[in-house]
């Protein structure tokens, strides 16, 4: 099965069913078992043509239809790969279907990378599966905090890196939208870290009380709010992708706005205003797989993985004291979770696991 998305008009979904594909030598065939789904998945699909993520795992109809890219675990079933077992069970991007085709190139105990020919212009750091058997940060304790806040959290890392690496752009203040989201929550307590930068949260009334009570922000402001602030040199990290508060904040900073980065897009469905409207620096889009090559040259990958993952036991601890997981299968718990997350209808404290095979299966 595979759960495709209208790519013109991402409310629009389906489920079709296809016997899973015959492999050629040198492929391996994945059961999907599990995968997370949250608003940076909402993100994939609204950035899908502007950077690609379509094309990770084309549809029967790519033209129209699109499988959003999740992270999760999956399980090799088959192999017709001299260097990969059946029964290894991997870490890594997956499409939203029951099964997923992979030719394994670069294989080591760690795991391996998928060569498929329209996979190798993209992005190579979402081509590695990781083999959860030999890696010494894959807890089975942990997976559903891996599925669903790992991927977040690495968006977060990089982020933070990102900022230190720049000095802050002189900025003594973070101002982070959408902050009762999973990503901006990593994001702040990396920051949270680096004192004396102030870390300011912008978030919905409702939310206000769960934010502050997260202990990661120094100060929760209500998006109504917005036009209080502008004292201090600060850097958005624009998680929301929300075109008012974006321009409510560049004029409140105005020339005080030392850097504008557009990270997501959680209130995606909302009209864009052209950034030549707006005072201060002109938002910029940050790609994390930049700053992953950038580091990965300078640091090497294990050092680049040492730092993460030093980075993400502490936040991963951290998480177990508001994060639930809520586990759904088959085709209509995918369905439900989706819209509810394309909808702007999730509770900020929940974390959806979900697969497309029914219950015990």
């Amino acid at each position: 099965m595979d759960f495709e998305v209208n790519r013109a008009d991402i409310h629009e979904s389906r489920v079709i069913d296809e016997d899973p594909p015959e492999l050629v030598p040198g492929q391996a065939l994945l059961r999907v078992d599990r995968f997370a789904l949250t608003t940076n998945n909402v993100t994939y699909a609204v950035m899908g043509d502007a950077l690609e993520y379509w094309d990770f795992f084309p549809s029967s109809d790519p033209d129209m239809w699109g499988r959003i890219p999740v992270w999760g675990f999956a399980d090799v079933i088959a192999s017709a790969n001299d260097d990969v077992a059946t029964g290894a069970r991997v870490y890594g991007y997956l499409p939203t279907s029951t099964h997923l085709e992979v030719t394994p190139g670069r294989v080591d105990p760690r795991g391996f990378v998928d060569t498929a020919s329209h996979r190798a212009p993209l992005p190579g750091a979402y081509n590695a599966y990781r083999r959860v058997d030999t890696y010494a940060s894959e807890d089975p304790a942990y997976e559903y905090h891996r599925m669903v806040l790992w991927p977040l959290f690495f968006t977060s890392f990089l982020i933070d890196d990102f900022l230190d690496d720049n000095a802050f752009f002189g900025a003594g203040a973070v101002v982070v939208s959408s902050a009762s989201s999973k990503t901006a929550i990593g994001t702040a307590f990396l920051l949270h870290q680096r004192p004396p930068t102030e870390v300011i949260g912008l978030t919905s009334a409702r939310n206000v009380a769960f934010v502050e009570g997260l202990g990661v922000y120094d100060r929760v402001v209500p998006y109504d709010d917005i036009g209080e602030l502008g004292g201090e040199r600060a850097a958005f990290v624009d998680i929301a992708g929300n075109a008012d508060v974006r321009a409510a904040v560049h004029h409140a900073y105005g020339d005080r706005l030392a850097n504008s980065m557009l990270v997501g897009a959680t209130h995606w469905d909302l009209p864009r205003v052209p950034a030549a409207e707006l005072p201060g620096p002109a938002p910029s889009f940050f790609f994390a797989p930049d700053q992953i090559i950038k580091r990965t040259k300078e640091w090497g990958r294990a050092g680049l993985d040492d730092r993460a993952i030093e980075a993400w036991r502490r936040f991963a601890e951290f998480s177990d004291g508001w994060v639930r997981f809520q586990r759904g299968a088959g085709p209509d718990a995918v369905q439900s979770a989706y819209l509810e997350l394309v909808d702007g209808r999730s509770d900020p404290t929940v974390g959806h696991v979900l697969s497309l095979w029914p219950e015990g299966e």
